[in-house]
């Protein structure tokens, strides 16, 4: 049997078919279309022909693909919507979408805050103003596609948000796309609802996409493959699940790329550098997952604070363009000519002078025509070639903790470009199948779930509250797809609170399995 990995780059569509044992059968890039869906069809049939697998013999499809991340940014796709936020009268001073932009903000086409919520220890500030809710929702009953809900301190007592849910089904009918908040962020009200009214607005999105990925294996007869989205923790989730989650696929790219580089060089701990036609994406593997970021990340202007990875993006990749200003000092990028680089770089028979060309004619790769960049000048090609090393060296910085040399790996198409000796390094590795990194990594994908409370260590011991954390997020794996025998704690976090009485520890564990 075999896996089926297909990641949508702003570049390019990478697929690779594996083995049940993890072995490469075949890989492919082919330019991302502007239909994507076309892109998908065309790689699945290119890596299909390379390999001569019995396209019945494929078992499991996994898709990573920035359609979310997308629509977000430009503000496109996104479904009418109503918000409620459970937590007057503690919270009336900061509304929901506070500090949105009108463009997004018009999403929200009805916003409610209305009595309820709770304690960070779970005592009830007020309670569940029940008739508020139920008037809201036949407000809004016809003229919106979903609802986002969010209370005062739900990942501590979720009682308000489900029961909320409930009145809203009761109304709007079982059909009804509900987004609930401890489901989705992490503590913070704020970003944690603004994560919920951003899953809420991407409902139609999800629906596009997951139909979208089962129609195109269809089409080239792959009908015998369970299909599975990659999420932004370097994990995998079902269709249904991405259906009702999709903003945990944003940022799945890097995270693909992070978890196939990883596999590819065997390392576990290391800086990985995924070069593409465009940007470079900088994330660090911790024991073969990548590092979730800390801070709040901002997404297409909106603050939020779901499981996100520590990501570093630059406007560096192999269709960058490489410019000569006036005083003789040499930039490349952000501009790029992206998935036409074949057409547009002088190597391919273009007029753009791009960063692939500049390491082609420093003789670092052999790609395309040599012949047709022998006329840069080689003092212009060394600039911009130092300029290229200075911006990931800067990059390698901001994600290291320490001022020791850290190992790194290289990935993506456009990994070609970069020099090997990089300052703050003790090793960088290029692994074999490196340019398909990101699909490699959405193959072998684990499915994971993360568990994270408030907890009083003086209330319930410590031992017997991380017990009953473990077997939570154990269960949270298994929900979303993973096989119970397989699943492992991979990441566990026990930080305590200064800040509350008691004593109060922010508990966050994370577990992940094999496929079901």
């Amino acid at each position: 049997m075999y896996k089926l990995g297909i990641d949508v780059g702003g570049t390019n569509t990478d697929a690779v078919l594996m083995d049940e044992h993890l072995q490469i059968k075949a890989e492919i890039k082919h330019p991302t279309s502007e239909d994507i869906y076309d892109g998908i069809v065309c790689a699945v049939r290119e890596v299909l022909q390379a390999s001569g697998v019995n396209k019945e013999e494929i078992s499991m499809a996994m898709l990573g693909t920035t359609q979310c991340t997308n629509a977000i940014v430009e503000r496109r796709q996104l479904a009418d919507i109503g918000v409620l936020r459970i937590g007057a009268p503690a919270t009336l001073g900061i509304p929901p979408m506070v500090d949105w932009a009108e463009d997004i903000r018009s999403i929200a086409k009805a916003v409610a805050v209305i009595g309820g919520g709770f304690e960070y220890d779970g005592k009830e500030l007020a309670p569940l103003d029940e008739e508020a809710a139920a008037g809201f929702f036949r407000e809004i009953k016809g003229k919106v596609e979903s609802v986002a809900i969010s209370c005062v301190f739900s990942t501590v007592r979720g009682d308000h948000e489900l029961r909320a849910a409930e009145i809203c089904r009761e109304i709007m009918g079982p059909d009804v796309r509900i987004s609930i908040s401890s489901e989705i962020g992490s503590m913070g009200l704020i970003e944690r609802e603004n994560a919920t009214i951003l899953n809420a607005a991407l409902c139609r999105v999800a629906e596009r996409f997951t139909d979208g990925f089962s129609r195109s294996l269809k089409e080239e007869g792959v009908t015998n493959a369970a299909l599975y989205l990659s999420q932004n923790d370097g994990t995998l989730m079902t269709m249904e699940y991405a259906k009702k989650y999709p903003i945990l696929t944003v940022a799945c790219g890097p995270t693909n790329s992070i978890r196939g580089a990883s596999y590819l060089s065997k390392i576990q701990n290391a800086v990985v550098i995924d070069v593409g036609g465009t940007t470079t994406d900088l994330g660090v593997i911790q024991n073969g997952f990548p590092r979730e970021s800390s801070v709040a990340v901002t997404i297409g202007g909106v603050r939020t604070n779901f499981r996100m990875p520590d990501v570093f993006s630059i406007g560096l990749g192999g269709g960058s363009v490489v410019h000569e200003r006036e005083d003789g000092t040499v930039t490349v990028g952000p501009d790029s000519v992206g998935y036409r680089i074949t057409e547009k770089a002088l190597v391919f028979g273009g007029d753009v002078v791009t960063a692939t060309d500049i390491a082609v004619r420093l003789g670092m790769v052999q790609i395309g025509d040599r012949e047709k960049v022998s006329h840069i000048d080689l003092d212009f090609a060394e600039k911009a070639m130092g300029v290229i090393k200075a911006m990931v060296e800067e990059g390698i910085d901001a994600m290291k903790v320490s001022s020791q040399d850290v190992e790194v790996i290289m990935v993506g198409g456009g990994s070609i470009i970069l020099p090997k000796e990089l300052e703050g390094t003790s090793r960088s590795v290029n692994p074999e199948h490196a340019r398909t990194a990101n699909a490699i990594g959405s193959a072998i994908s684990k499915v994971s779930g993360t568990y994270e409370k408030l907890m009083d260590f003086d209330v319930v011991p410590r031992e017997e509250a991380l017990a009953g954390a473990r077997k939570d997020a154990i269960a949270m794996a298994v929900e979303a797809g993973a096989i119970e025998e397989t699943v492992e704690i991979i990441d566990m976090e026990d930080v305590p609170l200064a800040y509350y009485p008691g004593n109060t520890n922010r508990v966050k564990i994370k577990a992940a399995g094999d496929l079901g």
